[in-house]
């Protein structure tokens, strides 16, 4: 695709950090372009999914399987484009790290492994790759002349975040008893038994202190691009004693760095797509209720309440929480075949600052 790249050469270059224009391009047509789409800026909504939404735990895995799947993500990716947002993307990557963990032991009397931190980026590149290839093939056949550009993201995490002391996030493949204990003696990994299926890796989840690249995506966002980043979670690093960073074998739980983006590029609208259409109350009970619109305080009462667990709905909550406080604006959490009409607010769930709206 020619057509937008030469106006992201351009526009890279009006950033005063890049010293000089590449390609012989002058920077006064960027300048002139950043400054309109400034003048008229649109708002600006960044959306959260998981990586299941590309590789389904029935699927063989297979690049044409993630391809296809991807092809079909854009059909509710570009509705948010439709309604007038600009449009930033963080994608979730476990079961893609999980593969390339397995092909990682598979190999491993072959070609040296790699650590966690590289496989994080790995897939921020190959699945980055296929959102941005499929949505500008998408974009193309809706007419609409958008750039669109993955950013390899580093976030940064504290080294004395609590997490690190108990490693609780399992990764990568199953293990027999045999093989935890000798990857346990010879690689120091910490290892525990998952629900009789075998021995599995854990790894420290810290909370993301820092979006080291935020500055790039902000100015492809005003530009007009549609932007892919912190895949993941983001590539986990932290500043040493030197000031230099450095990766570190973690997971980012992607909901909080998206919350985080989202906030540093003061967006309008966050939205985290899950496995149901709307929040519910008492979920599963006699009594349980889908929620269409939910107060951060009424989200915290039922936090207290345990009605959200934290390894599926718990995070995601919490995440939302955080992104109303600081900004004061909402936060929609649906699905994807009814995100539609959630951003017609009439289905999906709103979470509002307090005294906002209608009380759930």
């Amino acid at each position: 695709m020619p057509g937008p790249q030469p106006f992201l050469l351009d526009f890279l270059v009006s950033d005063p950090h890049n010293h000089g224009p590449p390609c012989g391009h002058s920077p006064r047509w960027a300048e002139a372009f950043v400054t309109e789409h400034q003048d008229a800026r649109r708002p600006v909504a960044v959306i959260a999914f998981g990586g299941n939404a590309l590789l389904r735990p029935q699927d063989h895995g297979t690049q044409e399987e993630q391809f296809t799947l991807t092809w079909k993500a854009t059909r509710w990716l570009v509705e948010i484009i439709h309604r007038g947002f600009e449009l930033v993307i963080v994608h979730g990557n476990g079961p893609q790290v999980g593969n390339i963990m397995i092909q990682v032991e598979e190999a491993i009397t072959k070609i040296p492994p790699q650590s966690l931190e590289v496989c994080v980026a790995q897939t921020e590149g190959s699945m980055g790759f296929m959102l941005q290839n499929q949505l500008r093939n998408r974009l193309n056949e809706e007419q609409l002349a958008k750039p669109v550009v993955t950013v390899l993201t580093e976030v940064e995490v504290a080294r004395d975040d609590p997490a690190f002391e108990n490693p609780s996030k399992p990764v990568g493949p199953y293990f027999t008893a045999y093989r935890a204990n000798l990857l346990m003696q010879e690689q120091g990994w910490q290892m525990v038994e998952d629900a009789g299926r075998g021995w599995r890796k854990v790894v420290p989840s810290p909370r993301p202190k820092r979006i080291l690249d935020v500055g790039v995506i902000r100015r492809l966002v005003e530009g007009g691009a549609v932007v892919i980043a912190a895949g993941g979670g983001g590539i986990p690093v932290y500043q040493d004693v030197g000031n230099y960073f450095n990766g570190v074998e973690a997971v980012i739980d992607k909901d909080y760095t998206t919350s985080l983006l989202a906030q540093e590029l003061d967006a309008d609208l966050f939205i985290v797509l899950t496995q149901v259409a709307q929040v519910a109350e008492n979920f599963g009970r006699p009594n349980q209720r889908w929620l269409q619109e939910i107060t951060v305080a009424k989200a915290k009462e039922m936090l207290e309440q345990h009605q959200f667990p934290p390894g599926s709905m718990g995070p995601k909550i919490r995440a939302a929480i955080e992104f109303v406080e600081k900004t004061g604006k909402e936060v929609l959490i649906t699905d994807a075949e009814h995100l539609k009409d959630a951003l017609a607010r009439t289905s999906g769930t709103y979470v509002v600052a307090d005294g906002a709206g209608k009380e759930a």
